[in-house]
């Protein structure tokens, strides 16, 4: 009995030294981005369909300014369209043809609600939905 204690409280101590020696680091506290800066980090395919392509320039000309460059969101703009709550099976293609032409009540993001955008064909519209499902694909969202 004499020799079982101290081995015992020998074993609690080492045991408990490994838990707080491995024992989780509280994360840095992460810094915002500033003001249209960018929400997310995505890798860019190095090729895209002539489809998507023709999307791309749409999107640079109309979307690009709320939803930042390569659908990546912009802090205190818009969110990113490279992000899973816009998988396909969460956000249809359809779910993008019915924001633009009909505007988006903010639901997901703070970001306010989303105008209906005018002036692209539903051609254009088809292209954007090409580029940013393209984006997705290369980052991991399907």
């Amino acid at each position: 009995m004499n020799k079982i204690f101290p081995a015992a409280l020998a074993v609690v101590a080492i045991a408990g030294g490994a838990y707080f020696l491995t024992w989780p680091t509280a994360p840095e506290p992460s810094v915002p981005p500033a003001e249209g800066e960018p929400l997310v980090s995505i890798k860019v395919p190095d090729t895209l369909s002539a489809d998507a392509m023709m999307g791309q320039r749409a999107f640079d000309a109309t979307c690009a300014a709320c939803h930042g460059a390569d659908a990546t969101g912009k802090m205190g703009f818009g969110p990113p369209l490279v992000h899973k709550i816009y998988e396909p099976n969460h956000h249809a293609d359809m779910a993008f043809v019915m924001a633009v032409q009909n505007g988006v009540r903010a639901h997901h993001w703070p970001f306010g609600d989303m105008p209906a955008q005018s002036g692209l064909t539903k051609a254009d519209v088809g292209n954007i939905v090409a580029y940013v499902r393209e984006l997705q694909r290369a980052n991991g969202i399907e």
